[in-house]
């Protein structure tokens, strides 16, 4: 179901006429009329950035990896094994925030990876509006912990992996957050996440109008 539900989405975009000043990198939500701003969210090591590259592939949007945009000090703090407060991670998520905003205003759609343990980080990266979701990603902690030994080439350390999960605060109902599975192939939780977006794409509106 869920491959089909892709494949439909895929003619879709294919079959459409493109204007002159199109660009195929713009998917805009057709009941909000808004490009689609996503960020997926979970530790270190939960597979953030692998979900993240093949979620904007498929909806053909640009993908923002945002280990790239912390500062210097804050990465020789991690690689010292040094969790970040949240005065490190605060300047971090505000340089975020503008990146989400420029898309926005541009309205273009984009793939965020962020860890984006606590709600008010999560709260920052809104910036009031109602349009960002995020997707947050879920295992068990020894899943995650022998995907961390396994990885090379990152400043991370594993040994910073519990202060996080000390850290997460796991989204509210009211956050309107897709859960995954981590467990799972990036292959299957993209279908999922994609799933779940077509699913609120083609809910009818709230009318939070009281009855008379």
């Amino acid at each position: 179901m869920i491959i089909g539900l892709t494949v439909l989405r895929r003619d879709r975009k294919v079959a459409q006429p493109r204007t002159g000043g199109e660009r195929s990198s713009t998917r805009v939500d057709r009941q909000s009329g808004q490009a689609k701003i996503i960020v997926v969210m979970g530790v270190s090591g939960v597979g953030k950035t692998t979900v993240g590259k093949l979620l904007a592939e498929r909806l053909g949007v640009e993908f923002l990896e945002g280990d790239r945009y912390h500062p210097p000090a804050n990465i020789a703090k991690m690689q010292n094994g040094e969790p970040l407060t949240d005065a490190d991670r605060l300047p971090w998520l505000e340089i975020l925030a503008r990146e989400l905003a420029a898309r926005r205003a541009a309205g273009k759609g984009v793939v965020l990876a962020c860890s984006a343990l606590r709600r008010r980080y999560r709260d920052i990266l809104r910036a009031g509006h109602d349009d960002v979701v995020f997707v947050f990603l879920q295992a068990h902690q020894a899943v995650i912990q022998r995907r961390l030994d396994e990885r090379r080439d990152h400043f991370m350390p594993a040994s910073l992996l519990e202060s996080q999960l000390v850290a997460l605060e796991t989204p509210g109902l009211d956050e309107g957050v897709i859960t995954v599975d981590a467990s799972q192939s990036p292959e299957a939780i993209v279908d999922t996440v994609l799933q779940q977006l077509e699913m609120r794409s083609l809910a009818p509106p709230r009318d939070d109008r009281a009855l008379p």
